[in-house]
């Protein structure tokens, strides 16, 4: 097993990497192949989480991969396919936890790990079942300015969004979201990315998931959160079909960061798993509203 310490600089120094180079790998504009994906899958279909999205979000832009699904070798073999020679993987984890024999009669005495092993995106595999491969497909020619599974999305939740204000944010002692009116914006794509952002910080509230929301811009658990809510967008963006393109965070927003995560590795990933949680919990309120309406 890769030492776990190890892993957690291997996962830090690339996203590290990313942003010191001017890119927030966790934004994943439109690709070639709207019907593929924006979540990365496994060879089953079932959706990577957390650390392991970002990871293979990085992958797939670094090598302008149009498909989203991974594989290791071994299942590629599998399925009767091969990896092409030279083709490089993507390192993803598993995560999980061991009880020691001298320890098991002690419930707390599990020991948790990180396992890191490779992937390979479906477009680096020769042979594989044409149910890999989605088919092309052109993107619309126009955007479209409301959309309403992102709306109903939105409304689910049960979040207070005002519109009009001249700035985007979440109001603690409101418990309310501000938002700029909605032509302010220059497209649904920013706008969208934007307000989950915000619904991302309303997670975090007290009587919801209770996160550190108490500091200012320049502290380091205002970024951390600040961290949280652009990874829920982005995870949310994924998961209801729409591009992530929040442009106001600044350089101020991406050195905030980059001081997180150079002061602890495990800030990344840490982030990602309140993250997915942030998401998760949207998406159990969904689940909610729809039963109560059933009712």
């Amino acid at each position: 097993m890769q030492n776990i310490k190890d892993t957690y600089q291997r996962i830090t120094d690339t996203i590290v990497e990313q942003l010191e180079a001017g890119t927030k790998p966790w934004i994943r504009p439109w690709r070639g192949n709207v019907r593929s994906s924006l979540t990365p899958r496994r060879a089953t279909g079932e959706a990577y989480r957390g650390i392991n999205v970002l990871m293979l979000w990085v992958s797939g832009q670094m090598f302008g991969y149009e498909e989203n699904t991974w594989m290791t070798y071994r299942q590629a073999q599998d399925l009767g396919a091969q990896v092409r020679k030279g083709e490089k993987g993507t390192l993803v984890v598993k995560y999980g936890t061991f009880t020691p024999k001298e320890r098991e009669d002690d419930e707390d005495r599990s020991i948790p790990y990180l396992k890191g092993y490779t992937v390979f995106n479906v477009e680096q595999i020769e042979n594989l079942p044409d149910r890999f491969i989605s088919p092309a497909e052109e993107l619309p020619a126009a955007p479209v300015h409301h959309i309403e599974t992102v709306e109903t999305f939105v409304k689910n939740t049960g979040a207070s969004v005002n519109y009009g204000g001249t700035k985007a944010c979440y109001r603690p002692n409101c418990d309310d979201i501000l938002m700029p009116d909605r032509d302010r914006f220059d497209s649904e794509v920013h706008l969208y990315s934007t307000l989950l952002h915000e619904i991302g910080h309303w997670t975090g509230a007290k009587h919801r998931l209770d996160r550190d929301l108490s500091g200012r811009f320049g502290s380091a658990s205002y970024a951390a959160d600040e961290l949280v809510a652009e990874l829920t967008a982005s995870f949310l963006c994924a998961d209801l079909g729409v591009a992530h393109d929040p442009r106001d965070n600044t350089a101020a927003y991406l050195a905030s960061w980059l001081t997180v995560l150079k002061n602890d590795k495990r800030a990344i990933i840490t982030a990602a798993a309140k993250a997915q949680s942030a998401a998760d919990y949207l998406h159990d309120r969904q689940l909610s509203k729809e039963d109560s309406q059933a009712a």
